[in-house]
């Protein structure tokens, strides 16, 4: 009796480039939380790290949180043209350096993005073909003041501020790819997820498919 013979594994990995999906959402909604877990699960996703003028607050490292820079030197890489998009929230300027995202991507890894709604349309027109965004919002706006103070990292006023500009941040929902209500923490995990497996299979981000096809042609 002749042993079944093993058919050999044929090498499946085809060659991507990354993309760069972004994560907006009111200030408690949940985008930071989601953010953590999905580098925490997905080694082929990095942050991207933001610069900021802002201060740097207890327990944030330089260069793993944001890279701190004084106004002058924000302006500068402006004028450079070394950001791919920057935006003033709550009195504070953030910017996301160029050269660092685009290196990941031409390494087919996919680059994460903590920004809100103006950063978002900056990408947008700059970088379109390279972009997924997706747009968080809360169950409520109790719920999302009452996770506003469980924090416990801003005064009053401040929160009150965050709540005021509230209004204006949910108007920009239709503007991104995808919304996802974060009910629960979980859920709303999965969602992020699934978004991000069926992005990465669109033949536009799969450029080895091409050179995969033909060789199972050949060897017909």
């Amino acid at each position: 009796m002749t042993a079944k013979q093993e058919q050999p594994q044929a090498d499946t990995a085809i060659a991507r480039r990354g993309l760069m999906l972004v994560l907006s959402s009111p200030s408690g909604a949940g985008k930071t939380t989601l953010s953590r877990r999905l580098l925490d699960a997905d080694p082929q996703v990095a942050l991207s790290i933001s610069v900021t003028t802002r201060k740097q607050r207890p327990g944030e490292v330089e260069g793993q949180h944001y890279y701190f820079v004084d106004q002058a030197k924000f302006d500068t890489m402006v004028k450079k043209g070394e950001l791919l998009e920057s935006a003033q929230v709550f009195g504070h300027r953030y910017g996301t350096p160029a050269r660092a995202v685009e290196a990941a991507l031409a390494r087919g890894r996919d680059v994460l993005f903590d920004i809100d709604w103006q950063g978002t349309q900056q990408l947008h027109e700059k970088v379109r073909g390279d972009l997924v965004s997706v747009f968080i919002l809360p169950p409520s706006t109790w719920e999302l003041e009452r996770r506003l103070k469980s924090r416990a990292q801003d005064p009053d006023e401040v929160i009150q501020s965050r709540m005021a500009k509230v209004v204006d941040e949910l108007s920009h929902w239709a503007e991104y790819d995808y919304v996802v209500i974060n009910n629960d923490i979980e859920h709303a995990f999965a969602d992020v997820r699934a978004i991000l497996a069926a992005e990465r299979l669109k033949r536009e981000r799969q450029p080895g498919l091409s050179a995969f096809v033909r060789g199972l042609q050949a060897k017909i």
